[in-house]
């Protein structure tokens, strides 16, 4: 079995992920994309899991695999001890109702041609509960815990501001009471005001429904702001996992501190040390050899092109996937080593993270 986090309580996740593989063929070759390649992390009943990384990393791919609306190519998917990804057609159905999903655009998710009561009711129609009294019943408090007016069920989507249609799929991903809700960048596209208000919304439903979150987006500041830990992820890879307070002020990867180093101050007298990055970020379809971060990292050494580090818990409730951070070599595996044949890089085999000498302290 998989190595785990120590820190983590088994019999409190109410989410497990091991050893995740999504890869997509590329038409007209033998080649594949790997959008994800070996993702292992838990989310722990009433949590809120952020998910961060640049655009491409595999974030919102990795949300839709735990719920099977996308199929993992390999690995395994836990959701209350129960193997998601053995489930038949039947028991997925069954198990909807108790993970749900908020979309990025909520205008590309509603259907225009349906009022908005039809919308929020319709998981409650599918799922053959209550009867139409009931269901406009259950559709009139919806909208008023997300702070919306009732009559606003007899309205199409087109007559809402962008904040509104969120609060709207908010509604629908709470009609049939679930118990993990993926929150798929449900802020990004809406202004700095608007997104502070749907982010409370969604921490006061928490807190009154014992909800649990994977909150997938590329903006930091939101994501510090709601999360209880923190999943930084790069080319199909989680890199460091930590809780949030801890990342924010020691992150340990140098992937990490350059995300950080971008999130601007509210203050014009202070500045921050911005780190810089070189390069684009390499393709999924043929990734670097060894660390695949190197080709960026501007502290790489020779041994990132050779090992391929898996995440290790060098503090407390604190895992990172880099050779260079001090301590890492004697910390704790928190993930299955990664197989060469994983990377699909044709390299020889890599070598193991304890064959890289000493190590240097991580980047301030």
């Amino acid at each position: 079995m998989p190595a785990t986090d120590k820190n983590s309580n088994r019999n409190g996740n109410l989410v497990q992920v091991r050893n995740l593989y999504k890869h997509f063929p590329v038409e007209g070759s033998d080649d594949v994309w790997r959008a994800i390649d070996g993702v292992s992390f838990d989310i722990a009943t009433g949590e809120t899991l952020g998910l961060v990384g640049e655009s491409g990393c595999g974030k919102s791919t990795t949300g839709r695999c735990i719920l099977r609306l996308i199929e993992p190519t390999h690995g395994e998917i836990r959701f209350a001890g129960r193997d998601v990804t053995a489930m038949g057609k039947r028991e997925l159905r069954e198990l909807r109702r108790q993970m749900q999903i908020v979309f990025q655009d909520p205008n590309a998710s509603l259907n225009p041609r349906m009022k908005i009561g039809d919308i929020i009711a319709e998981p409650l129609v599918i799922h053959k509960i209550g009867n139409q009294r009931e269901r406009r019943e259950r559709v009139a408090w919806l909208l008023n815990k997300v702070g919306l007016d009732a009559d606003y069920m007899k309205r199409y989507s087109h007559e809402f501001s962008g904040g509104q249609l969120q609060r709207i799929g908010v509604a629908r991903a709470l009609a049939l009471n679930p118990k993990l809700i993926v929150a798929d960048e449900p802020v990004s596209a809406l202004d700095v005001s608007v997104q502070a208000q749907v982010v409370n919304l969604l921490q006061d439903l928490q807190h009154e429904f014992g909800l649990t979150y994977l909150f997938i987006s590329h903006g930091l500041a939101v994501v510090e702001h709601i999360s209880t830990r923190v999943a930084v992820m790069y080319l199909g890879r989680i890199v460091e996992i930590a809780d949030a307070k801890q990342l924010y002020l020691n992150p340990l990867h140098p992937y990490t501190v350059a995300l950080l180093s971008a999130i601007p101050i509210p203050d014009p007298k202070q500045k921050r040390d911005r780190v810089i990055l070189k390069g684009d970020v390499p393709t999924s379809r043929n990734p670097p050899s060894g660390c695949r971060f190197r080709t960026r990292c501007p502290i790489a050494i020779e041994d990132c092109a050779r090992i391929d580090p898996e995440l290790r818990e060098v503090a407390p409730g604190h895992s990172v996937a880099c050779i260079r951070v001090d301590g890492y070599s004697a910390a704790p595996r928190v993930e299955p080593q990664h197989q060469s044949g994983d990377s699909g890089t044709g390299v020889p085999p890599v070598g193991r993270a304890q064959d890289a000498g000493a190590t240097v302290a991580a980047p301030k």
